[in-house]
C-alpha cells in the first residue's frame, strides 16, 4: 500500500529530542518545607517616615506585583518615624520582589527577618543520633544560654571551683563587693536615669522595684508580664531594693523592653523597633543579655552603632561559651558596646565565659581585647517573678551587674553636665581605666580587669572630654597578663607581628586622625623596631582602631634586649554645642618589647592562617561530626584562639611560632624550618602551588599537614532548613577542603581521600583518638605510612563497615613521612587532637615528632620502623573527592575570584605586591561557571568596608552632630544579602539546567539536518534540470 509521507515527518526525529528537552521532567522536592512558604522580610529605607508613608511608597512602585504584603507591627514605635518595614513575601514570587525592591531608590536593602533565640540547640540528652545528623533548634544561631539556675553544672576551665558555700553566702550581696554604699551615703542612688532593660519583661507592681516608669510588648504575645524569669533578675540586680537581693541604682527609671516570648524567641524586626523607640525616648543606658557568633548581622550591627551614637550607653554579655577560646558573642564584641566577661568569688574567670580576642579582623589583622571589664557572675542574688530573691549565674547577670553600676555612675553626674560630659566613649574609659587587674587570667581573658566602682567614681568626678588607647600599654614583660605576645619576643626577619588597640573618643561620637601615629623610643636602641600603622582615619561612633605592624630591622638579627618607647596618635572632635574651639587630645600608647637574635631556621614554623575559613558567611560545618552542640566552625582556628593550647606547648618545646594571613608567594622559605597547614577550608592560587613544591624540593621547607574529613555525599546530608533565614544550609566545604589540598599536594605526589573515620589507635603506647578525620589515598613509594582499622562514618562507607564487622576490611592510611628532595612531607588526616575546642585526646606527641622530622631531619625509629616503608600507593585523579559544583565559592574564598596580594600582615618589603620572585600582573582566579570578583581582602572585609565607607562620607561633610546626620551616613554602609545569603542552587535553576543543554544540542542538531537537506534539494535540482526528468512523488 502506498502512504504518502507527511512534509513535516521527516523532522519528527529531530523535534522530538527538541520537545522532550522542552519538558521539564519531575523534580522531586528537596524537603516538604522547601515548598512554597510565605517568608517575612526587612526592607530598609534610607530616610525615617512614619510607616504608613512607606507602605504608600511601596505600593505605588510595586503595584502591578503580586505575592507580597505588607505586616503592620502594633507597637510602642508606631507613632514614630521608621527607617523599616515589614513584608511578607510568597516563596515563588520571592526573588523577582527582592531584586525589585532593592532597585527602589528610596529602599536600602531586603533581608531575611531573622528570629533569636536563647537555647540554640537541642537537648544533647536526646538518643539515636546519626553520626551525620545536624540538628538546630529554632532561630537565629546564638550560642550557649545566658544563664543558670542555682547548681548549674559548669565546664571548667582556668577558672576556680574552689569557693566555699560559707563565703558564698556572705559574698552574695553583689552591690556591697563593689563598694556601693559608699555612693548610696552620698545620696547617688541612680535617680533621673532611664535604664531600658530589653529582656523577658517584668510584671507590674512588683514589691522589689520603686520606679518601673514603663513597660513595653514588642512580641507576638498579648502580655507585659514576664514568665520567664530572666528579665525581672536582670531588673533586680540593676535597681532592685529588698534587702536580700538590693540592686545597685535603686531609683533608676526602668523601662521594661519585652523583647522575648515566653519560648525565649525573638526577631530582628522586633529589635529594630525596640531599639528606634529607645532612642526616640532618650533611653540613658541599655542592657542586652544577649549574643551569638554573626557579626555579619548587619541590620542588627548597624541599629546598634546608630544606638550608641545617639548617646545611649550600650551593656551586653560577652557570651557563656568559655572556657573555649574565639568563642566572642555579638553585640558584646563590638568595640562600642561595653562587653562583660563573668568572675567567680575567688577572682578566678568563671569557666563559662567566653573569651579570646575579636575574629572580625582575622586573617589579614589581629582581633580586639574584648572583654572590656569582668564583673562578678556566679550565684548572684536577684529578684524573683513574684516576689523573693533567687540567685543565678553566667554573663547575663555579669552584665546586669555592670548596668547596675553605670546607672549609678550616671546619676554622680550633675544633669545639667551629662550631655557635655557623659557618652559611650566616657563611661567605657572611666570603666577600664578604673577596672583592677586580675592575677593570672590574661588579658583576652579578663579585659581590663576587675570592674572597681569606686575607682570609676573617682575617675568621673573629674573627667573632662578626652580621647585614649584601650589597652594603653603593651608589656612583653608582663606575663601573663599580655599573652600571648609575652610569650614569645620579637626578632629580625619575623612576619609583623600585629597589636590591635581600640581607640576611645570620649570627646564627640565623631573624631579623626589629626595625623599619622609617630613611633618615640625611648633610646637608640629603639631605632631596630619598624612600625608600620594601621587605623580609622574617622572615629565612629565613640571608636575606632589603631593598629600595630611591627617588626625588627634586619640589623637587629644579633640583638638581645628591651625596646621601650611611646606611640602617639591625635585625635579630634568637632566644637559641641556653644564651643568655638574643636575639641583635641593627644593618645599615648606605651610599648615595652623583649627581642632576641634571629632563631635558627629548624625552630621557626610559620602557620597557615590564610586559607582558613570560619563562620559567617558561610556554614562552614564543625570538624568532628561526634559534637552535637555545636554544628559551626567558629572559633577562628588561629593560633591564640581554638588552637592556644598547641601554641603554648610548641612554645615550651622551644620553637617559634609566625602567622601568615596571605598567600604563599609571601613568605620566604628559606627563614623557616616547617610550613603549618591545619584545618584549612579555602583554595589555593596556581602561584602558590608552584611556590610550594619550589621551597619543599629545592629550599628545604618542611611541611606538614593536618587535613580533615570532606565527602560531598556527607555534606548534603547535613543540610538542614534554617528558619532564621528561610533557607536551605548545606555545608560550604568539609572540615577541610581536601579538593583543593589534593591538588597542593599532587606535585608532591600525595592525596587524601572522602572516608570519615572514627575510632583510636596507638602508637608506641600513645593512645590517640581519631575524630572525623579522612584517609591518604595516594603516597610516594619510599615514604612511611601508618595505617589502622576505624568506622567509617561517610554516607559511601556504609558496606565497608558490614565488611569490617566479618573481618574482611582493609586498614584506612593516616599518617604518612616523606623526604621530598631537599625538604620532608608529613601528612596526618586529622586536626581535631590539636584543636582544644571539642578534643578528646591531644596529639601533641605525635605534632612534636612530626616537628622533628619536617624541619629538624630527625627520624623516630617507631614512627620510621622499616615495617611501615611503602610502595606507592595510588589512585586515579577522577577517583579523588571532587568540588561540589552548586557552591559559589568565591562568596566565602580569599582565593576564588580574588587577586593574588600580600597583605598588611606580610612583610614589609612585600606590601601590596604579589610575594617574592612575582612580577606585579594582575591575575583572578576563579572557579568554573562564577564570576571573578574584585576583591582582594578578607572574609570580615564587607563589614570594615561598610564602616569605612560610612567613615569616608562623614570625613567630607567634616560632622554634624545630630541623630538624623548619623542615621543618613548608616544608610551609606553596603548592601549584605549577597554575602549571608545561604541559599542553594534555586530550583527553578536546577530544572532550567536540566533541559537548558538538551535543548541546545536539539536546536544544533535541527540546524544541521536544515542545512544537509538544503544541500540534498540543490543536488536533485541541478539533476533534475541535467535529464529532463520530472520529481516523482515518494511512494512506499
Amino acid at each position: 500500500m502506498r502512504v504518502l509521507k507527511h512534509p513535516f515527518s521527516v523532522f519528527i526525529p529531530i523535534l522530538l529530542p527538541l520537545l522532550l528537552a522542552l519538558i521539564p521532567l519531575p523534580f522531586p522536592p528537596l524537603n516538604p518545607q522547601s515548598q512554597s512558604i510565605a517568608s517575612n522580610y526587612i526592607v530598609r529605607f534610607l530616610n525615617y517616615k512614619l510607616a504608613a508613608d512607606h507602605r504608600a511608597y511601596l505600593e505605588s512602585h510595586l503595584r502591578s506585583s503580586p505575592g507580597w504584603r505588607w505586616i503592620e507591627r502594633r507597637n510602642p514605635a508606631v507613632s514614630f518615624p521608621t527607617d523599616f518595614g515589614v513584608l511578607e513575601l510568597d516563596d515563588s514570587y520571592r526573588s523577582g520582589l527582592i531584586v525589585e525592591l532593592q532597585g527602589l531608590e528610596l529602599v536600602k536593602d531586603v533581608v531575611v527577618d531573622s528570629s533569636y533565640s536563647r537555647s540554640l540547640f537541642v537537648d544533647e540528652s536526646e538518643k539515636d543520633w546519626e553520626p551525620l545528623e545536624t540538628r538546630k533548634g529554632p532561630g537565629k544561631l546564638f550560642t550557649s544560654t545566658s544563664f543558670e539556675e542555682d547548681g548549674g553544672s559548669w565546664r571548667e576551665g582556668n577558672g576556680s571551683r574552689g569557693w566555699r558555700r560559707e563565703l558564698l553566702a556572705q559574698r552574695s550581696q553583689v552591690t556591697s563587693l563593689f563598694g556601693a554604699e559608699e555612693l548610696w551615703a552620698k545620696e547617688f542612688t541612680g535617680a533621673k536615669v532611664k535604664m531600658a532593660i530589653f529582656d523577658t519583661g517584668i510584671r507590674a507592681n512588683h514589691p522589689h522595684f520603686r520606679n518601673i516608669k514603663e513597660r513595653t510588648n514588642w512580641t507576638n504575645e498579648d502580655t507585659l508580664n514576664d514568665n520567664i524569669g530572666h528579665g525581672t533578675f536582670v531588673a533586680g540586680v540593676i535597681a532592685g531594693e529588698d534587702p536580700e537581693c538590693l540592686g545597685f541604682a535603686p531609683d533608676t527609671e526602668i523601662y521594661a523592653f519585652r523583647v522575648f516570648t515566653d519560648a525565649q524567641v525573638s526577631y530582628t524586626s522586633w529589635f529594630l523597633d525596640a531599639f528606634n523607640y529607645a532612642m526616640a525616648t532618650n533611653m540613658d543606658v541599655l542592657n542586652l543579655s544577649i549574643g551569638g557568633p554573626d557579626y555579619l548581622d548587619l541590620p542588627f550591627v548597624e541599629k546598634v552603632w546608630e544606638l550608641t551614637a545617639n548617646n545611649i550607653i550600650m551593656v551586653s554579655a560577652i557570651g557563656n561559651d568559655g572556657p573555649l577560646y574565639g568563642t566572642l558573642n555579638n553585640p558584646a564584641d563590638q568595640s562600642d558596646v561595653i562587653g562583660v566577661g563573668g568572675i567567680d568569688y575567688n577572682n578566678h574567670i568563671a569557666s563559662f565565659s567566653s573569651r579570646g580576642m575579636s575574629t572580625w579582623e582575622i586573617p589579614h589583622g589581629y582581633g580586639r581585647v574584648k572583654p572590656d571589664v569582668v564583673a562578678y557572675g556566679r550565684e548572684i542574688m536577684g529578684s524573683k517573678i513574684s516576689t523573693g530573691c533567687k540567685s543565678l549565674s553566667g554573663t547575663s547577670v555579669a552584665s546586669p551587674v555592670v548596668a547596675g553600676v553605670v546607672c549609678l555612675l550616671v546619676s554622680v553626674i550633675p544633669e545639667s553636665s551629662r550631655k557635655y560630659l557623659l557618652n559611650p566613649g566616657s563611661m567605657k574609659q572611666a570603666l577600664v581605666e578604673g577596672a583592677t587587674k586580675l592575677s593570672g587570667p590574661n588579658i583576652y581573658e579578663q579585659g581590663a580587669g576587675r570592674l572597681n566602682l569606686l575607682a570609676s567614681y573617682e575617675i568621673l568626678k573629674t573627667y573632662q572630654p578626652r580621647a585614649s588607647i584601650f589597652p594603653n600599654s603593651l608589656d612583653y614583660t608582663d606575663c601573663p597578663y599580655f599573652w600571648p605576645f609575652c610569650r614569645q619576643p620579637l626578632y629580625a626577619g619575623a612576619m609583623p607581628v600585629i597589636f590591635n588597640a581600640t581607640i576611645i573618643n570620649g570627646m564627640g561620637v565623631v573624631g579623626f586622625v589629626e595625623s599619622p601615629p609617630t613611633w618615640h623610643p625611648v633610646d637608640e636602641v629603639g631605632n631596630l623596631l619598624s612600625i608600620h600603622f594601621t587605623y580609622s582615619d574617622v572615629i565612629w561612633p565613640w571608636t575606632g582602631f589603631l593598629a600595630l605592624h611591627m617588626q625588627i630591622r634586619e640589623e637587629g638579627t644579633q640583638f638581645s634586649g628591651v625596646i621601650e618607647g611611646n606611640v602617639t596618635v591625635k585625635v579630634y572632635s568637632p566644637a559641641l554645642g556653644a564651643e568655638k574651639d574643636r575639641r583635641s587630645s593627644t593618645c599615648v600608647l606605651h610599648l615595652k618589647l623583649k627581642v632576641i637574635p634571629t632563631p635558627h631556621r629548624s625552630k621557626r614554623i610559620l602557620w597557615d592562617q590564610f586559607h582558613n575559613i570560619k563562620y559567617p558567611p558561610g556554614y562552614i560545618p564543625r570538624d568532628s561530626l561526634d559534637v552535637r552542640n555545636d554544628i559551626l566552625d567558629w572559633h577562628g582556628d588561629h593560633l591564640h584562639t581554638n588552637f592556644h593550647v598547641m601554641y603554648n606547648m610548641l612554645r615550651d618545646a622551644g620553637y617559634y611560632i609566625e602567622t601568615l594571613g596571605s598567600p604563599f608567594t609571601c613568605f620566604d622559605a628559606s627563614r623557616y624550618g616547617t610550613l603549618l597547614m591545619v584545618d584549612l577550608e579555602d583554595e589555593y592560587f596556581k602561584e602558590e602551588i608552584e611556590k610550594l613544591r619550589d621551597d619543599v624540593i629545592n629550599v628545604g621547607l618542611g611541611l606538614a599537614v593536618f587535613a580533615d574529613w570532606y565527602n560531598v555525599d556527607s555534606m548534603v546530608k547535613m543540610r538542614f532548613f534554617d528558619d532564621n533565614t528561610r533557607s536551605w544550609w548545606t555545608p560550604v566545604t568539609g572540615g577541610a577542603n581536601v579538593p583543593a589540598l589534593n591538588d597542593l599536594l599532587a606535585p608532591l605526589g600525595i592525596a587524601f581521600g572522602d572516608k570519615i573515620l572514627t575510632g583510636d589507635f596507638s602508637i608506641n603506647g600513645e593512645q590517640s583518638h581519631y575524630a572525623s578525620g579522612t584517609d591518604i589515598v595516594k603516597f610516594p613509594g619510599g615514604g612511611f605510612v601508618h595505617s589502622f582499622q576505624f568506622q567509617d562514618n561517610s554516607e559511601s562507607g556504609a558496606t565497608q563497615n558490614i565488611l569490617q564487622s566479618s573481618g574482611m576490611i582493609k586498614e584506612s592510611a593516616i599518617l604518612g613521612f616523606v623526604d621530598a628532595g631537599r625538604g620532608r612531607v608529613a601528612v596526618y588526616g586529622d586536626s581535631n587532637c590539636l584543636d582544644s575546642s571539642h578534643m578528646v585526646t591531644n596529639c601533641y606527641w605525635l605534632l612534636r615528632k612530626i616537628l622533628d622530622f619536617t624541619s629538624e631531619g630527625n627520624k623516630d625509629p617507631v614512627l620510621f620502623h622499616p615495617s611501615k616503608m611503602t610502595a606507592p600507593l595510588h589512585k586515579d585523579k577522577n577517583q579523588l573527592p571532587s568540588r561540589r559544583n552548586d557552591v559559589n565559592f568565591s562568596t566565602y574564598s580569599a582565593v576564588v575570584g580574588k587577586d593574588l596580594l600580600c597583605h598588611k600582615d606580610s612583610r614589609f618589603e612585600v606590601w601590596r605586591t604579589k610575594g617574592y620572585g612575582i612580577q606585579l600582573m594582575g591575575r583572578n582566579r576563579k572557579l568554573p561557571g562564577y564570576p571573578a570578583m574584585d576583591v582582594d581582602s578578607g572574609l570580615n572585609s564587607k563589614a570594615n568596608e561598610s564602616k569605612r565607607q560610612l567613615e569616608e562620607t562623614l570625613r567630607e561633610t567634616k560632622w554634624i552632630y545630630s541623630r538624623e546626620v548619623a542615621r543618613n551616613k548608616l544608610n551609606k554602609t553596603m548592601d549584605f544579602l549577597g554575602l549571608l545569603n545561604h541559599d542553594e542552587t534555586d530550583l527553578s535553576m536546577l530544572v532550567l539546567s536540566q533541559w537548558l543543554v538538551p535543548a541546545f544540542v536539539a536546536m544544533i542538531c535541527l540546524l544541521l539536518f536544515l542545512s544537509w537537506r538544503m544541500r540534498q534539494k540543490r543536488r536533485r535540482r541541478r539533476k533534475g534540470s541535467g535529464s529532463g526528468s520530472a520529481r516523482m512523488t515518494n511512494l512506499v
